[in-house]
């Protein structure tokens, strides 16, 4: 297929659903040969290849939680095998679950607090980690990481625990930027706000209408959209950026970052 990223590999970690399909199904349309990775939900992600099929494009799909170190080993193991090379790793795979410090005794707290440590952060930690050193040796590549307004600071209910580790993946995202450029590597993070996903309830998306200069809330598509163009050779020139995509969201804690 041609467009933007004809021949290019690309892995779309958390690819079955949501913003994940959005973007596989993005990237297939300007040319990739897309990796989508899931977890639980085979038949979704099994979907996701059969319509980049019929677009004539080429997909493969592996199952591996990021939280694993062994898992990502084998499924970045597997795209070497099966594509022999990986262009562009979209870290997208993420959890989100509700919790506020002062809201929750300290044993529930923590725990929901490592779970999506573990997922969030040394999942996208794994991934690059087992990846760049393929594109170390071709020098070049893309990394994307899927953070959230969240870790910018937006004094939305109950995120306190998922903010700390989106704080994380964009702080993350400048280093590797830093480490990487000498490579040809671009790091690059997207922060969305609230995206409309099957995922989100009806009360957090009349919370964030109203938070937003659009009064709307985003749609997947429009996140693919940036994912592409990052991965673009017309973003050749972009890395460390953290790029929020949130229709104007007034409701930041501060000022500054």
């Amino acid at each position: 297929m041609d467009g933007k990223l004809a021949g290019r590999v690309v892995l779309v970690t958390g690819g079955s659903r949501g913003i994940g399909r959005a973007i596989a199904l993005a990237f297939a349309k300007e040319g990739a040969k897309v990796c989508i990775n899931y977890i639980r939900a085979e038949d979704k992600a099994k979907e996701v290849a059969e319509e980049i099929n019929a677009l004539g494009g080429e997909a493969l799909v592996v199952r591996a939680d990021v939280s694993k170190l062994d898992e990502v080993k084998r499924m970045i193991s597997r795209i070497i095998d099966h594509f022999g090379r990986i262009d562009v790793l979209v870290n997208n795979a993420g959890i989100f679950l509700k919790g506020d410090i002062t809201e929750m005794g300290n044993e529930e707290f923590y725990r929901i607090l490592d779970r999506m440590w573990e997922v969030n952060v040394k999942g996208v930690i794994y991934c690059c980690k087992e990846s760049i050193k393929y594109m170390m040796e071709n020098r070049s590549g893309r990394i994307i990481n899927i953070a959230s307004i969240a870790g910018i600071g937006t004094a939305f209910p109950g995120t306190t625990a998922y903010a700390i580790t989106k704080a994380a993946v964009i702080m993350l995202t400048k280093r590797l930027a830093f480490e990487l450029g000498r490579y040809g590597i671009t790091v690059n993070a997207i922060a969305p706000g609230l995206i409309l996903t099957d995922m989100v309830t009806p009360e957090a998306v009349k919370l964030a209408e109203e938070r937003s200069l659009l009064k709307r809330v985003g749609r997947p598509e429009e996140i693919a959209n940036l994912a592409v163009f990052l991965a673009s050779e017309e973003a050749d020139y972009i890395t460390g950026q953290i790029i929020v995509i949130d229709g104007g969201r007034i409701d930041y804690l501060s000022h500054s970052l």
